[in-house]
This record gives C-alpha cells, structure tokens and sequence, in this order.
C-alpha cells in the first residue's frame, strides 16, 4: 500500500470511528484531515511524509519539541521498573522525587502536590480541596466562586462552573454550580468590580479562580500591569482563597517558570499541567499550602479526608517525563531564554500590525493572539460564519506551519525550545497568508 493509498485508508477510518475534540465533525467528514505519523524535532509529519513546524505546541503542552532523546530516555528507564502503580495506600518513587522538584519551583509556601492527569482535574481538584477546607474549619457557607468572564478552566462540571464559556458550555448551563462572575481581568475597572463582590459576599466564597497574567482560551487576553497582586492583596485581606490556573501559563509559557512570578504573588492553590511533562504524557498537579493540607488532618471518623482520585494519579511514566523535562530546562537554561526569545518575536509580530485586518495583536512571552477583524477603524468582527480564523490557519499549512485558531484570534503559541529561525518562519506564512485577506 502506497503512501497516498494508506492516507485514505486512514482517513476513512477515522471519519468512520472517531469523534474529535473541539471539532465541527460535519466539516471534518466533509474535509481530507492531516493524518500525524511522525515527528522530528520542532515539526510533525504526515503520513504523506510532509513536515509542519508544530505552531500550536501540539495544543499548548509541548516544551523541548518532539522525539527528544532526554525524555524518551527517562520514560524507557521508568518502564523497565515499572509503568503504573496506583498511588491509593502505596507511595511512588517517580511521584515523590517529582513532588520535591514541584515544591522547589513553586512560589514559595506551596508545599503539597495532588497529582490528577489534565489541566480540567488540577482545577476540578482545586475548587474541591477550596470548598472542603473551608468545611473542614467549620464554615461549609464558605462553598461560592469568583470566575471571570472570558475564562476557561476546562470541560468537566466544576471547571466549567468557573470558566464557564457560552460557545462550549451552554448546554450544560443548568447542570453547574453557582459561581459569581466579574469582568474579564483584561478590562479596566474589573478590579473595582472584584472589591465589590468580596465586600459584599466574601462571608460564602471559598475562592477566587484566575488565571495569571492571560486569559488563554478567551483570545490571549492580557491583564494589566499589578493586577494579579492587587487580586492576592483582595483576596487576603477579605479572607478568600485564591486559585491560580496555571495550566496554560505555567512551566516558562509566559517567561517565567510560573506566571505568578511576574507580581511576586503566592496563591493558595496552584494548579498545572500541560507543560509539566514537557508534553509527554498525561500529568497534572494541584499544589496547596501546608496550612490547607492540615485542614485535612483528623483521625477518620471526623470525615476530614479528602476524597478524590484518579486511576492514573502519579503515574510513573509520565513523572519520569515530568522530572527529565524539568532537568532539561534547567540545563539548557530555558525560561530565560524564553524570554529574551520573546523580545525578538515581539519584533517579528510588529510587521503584522499594519496589515488592514489585523486589530490588535496581544503577546505575553511564548503566548501570542493575533486578532481579525473586518474593520480596523471600527475593530467591527467579521461575519462569525465565515470562519476566518479557520480558513488563515488552513492556508498557512501550505508553507508547513500548524497553528489553530480561536474563534477570529489566531493563536501562536510555539513550543518554548524553538529558535528564533523558525518562529519567523512561522510569521512569515501568516504575514503571507493576512496580506491576502
């Protein structure tokens, strides 16, 4: 079987079988998807064997780039010892190592791991752990959230009764707990708006829930300047936790190891995934104070334990991962690096500004969303049903580049190792591919 031949053996199976996330599946049965085989490096490859620089860090979570002898390395060794063990009544050599390296790069004071296996679980985790500790303490009317509009914090039920987003969760609107919603933390005036929730309901809130510093999944919306730190202070003083998803953020995304280092600011709760095993394998993290952990401690009939789990919590290959990608940033000196790349990138993205449809263009280290619209003048949208953002990024695969969109927001986000060659590769099949709009 040919090469050709066995791409539409796949994609008929496929389009028989499976169902994809995030996806119009009426117009992926009626499209001739990419099917990935292979990767080398910063670029997947197809099975017709054509390679695409990974723009999209192969949804946000890849760190080093693909097939890197380090990682795969370390998950051969782990499975010569042992692939799962769960970590219900026994402990995990990988997972503890892990959990030391977590503490140790952690904002200071975070000093417990609970491992899950998606960004969605470390926040389900988290606004758990948040709604249990204040029961455990005595006050189970401590049980609200704050969210923020234009946040996303995941598909299962209580992240998307935080996050909750119109386009992905209506249907699932009357199955969700009730969260108070303050304006997107991008906007002026949103802070002023958060001081007024906290005065006037803080005596039933558990939590605050941010993500620090972008609003990712809401078109790369950037917060202004000393706005996570004025958050911390509200928070303290109004006695409210506050959770920090850094899901996307976190592991060097933004130029720093956490995003929460850019305002010195310490959550309660802090959770990760996606880049915490170099984009490996399923990992995740919740990270809390030692004084939540020791709201949990109690003899078992006091009903102070915390409940929840997962089949896969700590598994051993992907820690193995977890603590080879973490040694390997070290090394190579990546966050840093990150950031002194984003500079250059910053100049790169300049060019883009002037073209007419492009709006705005938001950048926050690796994270960067390039807005179009119809009108500059005006910033009016373009008709939603003409699917803008989707056809931009279908035309740049035609200079080997893979990047996503959101919405009418195209979303650059390369994987934090990349060079500086090839993310102007990158900019230049957009520049390309803009001009023509």
């Amino acid at each position: 079987m040919n090469s050709s031949t066995y791409t539409q053996h796949l994609r008929d199976l496929d389009k028989r079988h499976l169902w994809h996330p995030f996806t119009h599946m009426s117009l992926w049965l009626r499209d001739e998807p990419l099917v990935i085989t292979e990767a080398d490096g910063m670029y997947l490859i197809d099975s017709d064997g054509n390679r695409f620089l990974d723009g999209v860090s192969s949804l946000w979570c890849n760190v080093h780039g693909h097939r890197v002898k380090e990682i795969d390395d370390a998950i051969n060794a782990q499975l010569k010892k042992v692939a799962h063990t769960t970590m219900l009544g026994l402990a995990s050599e990988p997972a503890i190592l892990l959990a030391e390296q977590l503490v140790s790069i952690a904002p200071g004071g975070l000093s417990r791991v609970f491992y899950s296996d998606s960004g969605a679980t470390a926040t389900e985790v988290a606004f758990k752990l948040a709604a249990q500790y204040w029961h455990n303490l005595g006050r189970p009317d401590k049980c609200e959230f704050v969210g923020f509009s234009d946040a996303y914090h995941g598909d299962t039920v209580g992240a998307m009764s935080v996050g909750r987003v119109d386009a992905f969760h209506r249907p699932y609107f009357p199955m969700l707990f009730k969260t108070i919603f303050a304006p997107p933390a991008s906007q002026s005036g949103c802070i002023n708006a958060i001081e007024k929730i906290l005065h006037e309901c803080a005596d039933k809130i558990a939590a605050i829930c941010i993500e620090p510093m972008v609003q990712g999944a809401g078109g790369m919306l950037i917060q202004p300047a000393g706005f996570l730190s004025e958050l911390r202070r509200l928070a303290s003083k109004f006695n409210v936790l506050l959770i920090a998803d850094e899901v996307a953020v976190g592991f060097g995304r933004t130029g720093k190891m956490f995003a929460c280092e850019h305002e010195s600011v310490r959550p309660d709760i802090l959770c990760v995934a996606k880049g915490i095993s170099g984009g490996y394998l399923p990992l995740a993290a919740t990270l809390a104070t030692e004084q939540i952990f020791n709201a949990f401690l109690g003899e078992p009939w006091e009903g102070k334990t915390f409940f929840h789990g997962h089949t896969y919590t700590g598994n051993p290959l992907a820690c193995a991962a977890a603590l080879a990608s973490l040694e390997l940033m070290r090394r190579t000196n990546l966050v840093p690096r990150v950031a002194e790349k984003s500079l250059k990138l910053a100049a790169m993205l300049e060019e883009l500004r002037g073209l007419p449809h492009v709006g705005e263009i938001r950048q926050k280290g690796f994270m960067v969303g390039i807005e179009l619209v119809e009108d500059k003048a005006t910033r009016s949208p373009f008709d939603p049903k003409r699917r803008i953002g989707a056809e931009v990024c279908s035309r740049v695969r035609k200079h080997g580049v893979i990047i996503r969109p959101l919405g009418d927001v195209i979303v650059m986000m390369p994987p934090l190792a990349m060079e500086v060659g090839d993310l102007a590769k990158i900019v230049r099949a957009l520049l390309h591919e803009l001009s023509l709009l």
